[in-house]
């Protein structure tokens, strides 16, 4: 090499003892491409230098790529793979990405997801390694894997949940596989999200101007400062120690009401039950008498002596011949 190139880096002070211990690795792997790597821990600051033995003119912004990795807080394992031919990595800044602390931050955790759910399966998809640390998101693999990594960060931060991207993603790689549909379009088998985002805020908007307030010329009565509630009251005239046995006075009030009916409620427990008599109360029946329902028993009673009637007449007819025969005999 003709010219003399360098790039340096700085790196948070939680990473410094990690840095440490593997910068003799660091210095071994980029030794062998014939560039020399420089540690400061008092600047907190690693910095990568080719020299005249340099053969490959690439491998400069190679190394600086590793140097930003290993800043954030990447481990050595991954972030040598940036050496490789094949290998591309690429820092995505997430802040100014979204205005809001709280909303930038739930959407950060959404790309995570539970336990890391969401970055595992990124990862398997795209075949890429994917680290999220503070305002940036890491990625080391192959540019195509990268491409699409980008683009599940840039969704997610516009209020797309990962999940979509990724359930398209995998029905891609199962039509990739046949070949018959390489040609064809794929829009008929990949799945339509419809966006519904209608916030509570509009909601209520809405409401608010569907109700029509009545006309009236007068402004609304402006409402009492704390001030006025005071003077309203007389405690604004009150010195400190007057408010401070005021505040006292009540607080002992609301204790001893608090006590009663506590004490109340205890006392009802101990009440016993009214005690009732053993004996039953009898029923008074109506001295009214329906006439229809007692001639129907009569005429019932009636049919049933006269039927028995019968029957022994009957009886006594059938005896009296078996007992002339009976005689006879004698």
């Amino acid at each position: 090499m003709a010219d003399e190139s360098s790039f340096a880096t700085l790196f948070p002070k939680y990473q410094e003892k990690y840095i440490k211990e593997c910068w003799p690795l660091v210095q071994e792997k980029l030794k062998s491409f014939n560039i020399k790597a420089d540690l400061d821990v008092v600047e907190g600051s690693m910095s990568v230098k080719t020299t005249r033995q340099t053969w490959d003119p690439y491998i400069i912004i190679r190394a600086r790529d590793l140097i930003k990795l290993l800043s954030r807080s990447v481990p050595y394992d991954k972030a040598v793979r940036v050496l490789d031919d094949d290998v591309a990595c690429e820092i995505i800044s997430i802040k100014n990405m979204v205005s809001p602390k709280e909303r930038y931050v739930k959407r950060r955790q959404r790309l995570i997801g539970p336990n890391g759910s969401t970055l595992k399966a990124i990862e398997l998809l795209t075949s890429c390694y994917v680290t999220v640390q503070g305002s940036t998101v890491a990625a080391i693999g192959k540019y195509s894997g990268l491409k699409f990594v980008r683009s599940i960060v840039t969704d997610c931060m516009k209020n797309v949940h990962p999940i979509y991207n990724i359930k398209c993603a995998m029905i891609k790689n199962e039509l990739e596989k046949d070949p018959e549909l390489n040609k064809d379009s794929w829009e008929r088998f990949l799945p339509k999200f419809k966006k519904q985002n209608v916030s509570n805020k509009k909601k209520a908007k809405k409401k608010e101007k569907s109700k029509k307030k009545e006309y009236t010329p007068f402004p609304p009565p402006m409402p009492e400062s704390k001030v006025d509630k005071e003077l309203a009251s007389g405690e604004f005239f009150l010195t400190e120690k007057q408010k401070k046995k005021k505040k006292e006075d009540e607080r002992k009030t609301n204790e001893t009401s608090h006590r009663k009916t506590h004490a109340e409620k205890h006392e009802k427990s101990y009440i016993p039950p009214k005690e009732t008599d053993g004996k039953k109360k009898k029923v008074k029946k109506d001295d009214t008498i329906d006439i229809d329902s007692l001639k129907k028993k009569v005429k019932s009673a009636q049919k049933k002596t006269i039927g028995e009637h019968t029957k022994r007449k009957m009886a006594d007819k059938e005896e009296e011949p078996t007992k002339k025969k009976k005689q006879r005999n004698k």
